[in-house]
């Protein structure tokens, strides 16, 4: 099949389409390719994708016409957003490449003849504080990535339930993994340890809990949905570990891993900061097959490897703006 991924220059972007293509189909990878992180490991994505075939277009979801994008693909997945939750970034520009680009896309693939289904990327965050609760629970987000998110999803699932859009929504959870985004947890913390960095570390996170799940696990339910289309149209799914450990415990299984302990620069508290995500995903083991099995040990050992052979001494991940 001929599938889109958009922000397929990311970090969950570009393991869907390397997997996608290792599967045999052909991968159109669309990225605008912004700054909201270093360029230098988007465009190291973007090389390896390169690798197996994947060209990224560099267009931008919410400006540039899309007609030519979109021709001819049966299944877009939606990776493309404006990810975090920042005080340094606008609300404008949540809404900009999370609501805007998500309306913008689907007009461009409204009249599409060959579309099988657009499979949404979301988040947890939609939940709000606490995303322990299947999906059928209210949603109560606490950050403008939150709303957005949520505003995206209902925006693809509205164009399903009143034209037949072919629409799906997945919530994520606590993704981490190689080329994850370098202001997040693990990669900030292996580069601060490896580089003899201070960590910062806000105010009562080393107690939230998380369900963090291996970017390799997300992909297989990602990849689920397009096998199981016929019961996934105008459904929602959250994908995600259920094993759940604190944010204390993953800083001291990276400490372990490396040898070495990190300084902590402790921080005031973050606003808008999960206190507990603990994946239930009943419904995606009952209609996807589901079955996340990497222990965390296990997917931060190979985090780190990345970091070791691809990152450091080579890229910079940390300017002063991203610490």
């Amino acid at each position: 099949m001929k599938i889109l991924v958009t922000g397929a220059a990311g970090f969950i972007g570009s393991h869907l389409s390397e997997r996608l293509s290792d599967l045999g189909h052909t991968v159109v990878g669309l990225d605008c390719l912004n700054d909201n992180y270093t360029t230098a490991l988007k465009k190291l994505n973007v090389d390896d994708l390169a690798n197996k075939g994947v060209d990224v277009l560099p267009l931008d979801l919410s400006a540039d016409d899309l007609s030519a994008a979109v021709e001819g693909v049966e299944i877009v997945y939606h990776a493309a957003a404006q990810p975090g939750i920042s005080a340094s970034v606008s609300f404008q520009t949540y809404v900009e490449n999370n609501v805007t680009a998500t309306y913008r896309l689907i007009e461009a693939l409204r009249s599409s003849d060959t579309l099988r289904a657009m499979v949404n990327i979301s988040t947890s965050s939609v939940y709000g504080f606490e995303a322990t609760q299947d999906e059928t629970a209210e949603t109560k987000p606490a950050s403008y990535y939150g709303v957005t998110k949520l505003a995206a999803e209902q925006l693809a699932l509205a164009h399903h339930r009143d034209q037949g859009f072919p629409a799906c929504s997945t919530r994520l959870y606590s993704v981490y993994g190689p080329r994850e985004r370098p202001e997040k947890l693990y990669p900030k913390l292996i580069g601060c340890i490896l580089e003899d960095r201070a960590f910062p570390l806000f105010e009562g996170s080393e107690h939230h809990l998380r369900s963090y799940t291996y970017v390799g696990d997300i992909v297989d339910g990602l990849v689920a949905v397009m096998d199981n289309l016929d019961r996934c149209i105008g459904e929602i799914f959250n994908i995600g570990s259920d094993t759940a450990i604190t944010t204390g415990e993953g800083i001291q299984t990276v400490e372990e891993i490396i040898g070495r302990q990190a300084r902590i620069d402790h921080r005031p508290r973050r606003p808008g900061d999960q206190l507990k995500t603990h994946a239930k995903i009943d419904k995606a083991r009952r209609v996807l097959g589901y079955n996340p099995s990497t222990p965390v040990e296990e997917g931060l050992r190979t985090t780190v490897t990345w970091y070791e052979e691809r990152i450091l001494g080579k890229i910079d991940l940390w300017p002063e703006r991203l610490v």
